[in-house]
């Protein structure tokens, strides 16, 4: 008996490679010993859990610019020749005083194109972007990033996972106290929508709605907040790019080399 509906067969991949800053790195979804979890971490748990011998690596280390991963990032991930690669990286140079966005689009497409022919597949992202004045004055930055993104997906033949329409990664519920990085439920719902992108089953076939509505915080306790995310990250923030420092200066990426990885190291990641 003949039927219209087709089992799509679970894809096979046995390795990831994750590339970028501190979004890949997994700021802010910090576990209880200090460390960051983060959606690189939750899809390699995943994927493992379903693929005997998988291996992993994340190269990430927050506050890097575009330049920084292509000199010391992309070669060690080429290197690897993984199933899969993931890249996300020019929004920090988006959010400099000054960026030249041609200097960041040629970077960029140096990357991809070190990469792409490297692995089985490469994944590019359209960041997450929250609303507010701090990221308002550098959206059409940022656009333009994506638009590039998209440009050399199509000629390369890599993925784009599109977080930046997400309803979902558009609520502050998402996001951190410093308004900058997704928190633990920010970043489960990347590594849904990563997973998805992937051909793998949804787990979360919602990920893109937002929470349940909630009553607003009361005037009074937003305008706290907002004092309290100036002082302890805003302000820190500007220091660092007008001083070209970084908050990961000297920081080792976590798991340099591709090992194998296995789903329960990674707490509750199921």
């Amino acid at each position: 008996m003949e039927t219209s509906e087709t089992t799509q067969p679970r894809p096979t991949h046995t390795s990831l490679v994750a590339v970028g800053d501190s979004f890949t790195e997994g700021m802010s979804d910090l576990l209880p010993d200090g460390t960051y979890r983060g959606w690189a971490d939750l899809l390699a748990a995943r994927m493992a859990a379903v693929t005997p011998g998988f291996r992993y690596a994340n190269l990430a280390v927050r506050g890097k610019l575009i330049r920084q991963i292509v000199d010391e990032q992309v070669d060690a991930a080429a290197a690897m020749r993984a199933d899969v690669v993931t890249l996300v990286g020019g929004l920090n140079d988006t959010l400099r005083p000054k960026c030249d966005m041609g200097r960041v689009r040629a970077l960029l497409t140096e990357a991809v194109e070190r990469l792409a022919p490297s692995c089985g597949q490469l994944v590019l992202m359209r960041s997450p972007g929250r609303q507010g004045p701090v990221l308002e004055r550098f959206r059409p930055r940022m656009e333009a990033l994506f638009e590039c993104v998209e440009e050399l997906a199509h000629k390369h033949g890599a993925l784009v996972v599109d977080l930046y329409g997400a309803p979902a990664l558009g609520d502050p519920r998402l996001w951190d106290a410093d308004r900058l990085h997704l928190n633990a439920e920010g970043h489960r719902r990347v590594a849904e929508a990563v997973w998805q992108t992937l051909g793998y089953p949804p787990e979360d076939p919602g990920w893109r709605l937002p929470p349940e509505a909630t009553l607003p915080p009361r005037w009074v306790t937003r305008r706290i907040e907002d004092v309290r995310f100036a002082r302890r990250h805003l302000l820190p923030w500007i220091g660092r790019r007008l001083t070209g420092r970084s908050s990961g200066d000297g920081l080792p990426p976590k798991r340099p080399e591709l090992l194998p990885f296995e789903a329960d190291r990674v707490p509750g990641a199921r």
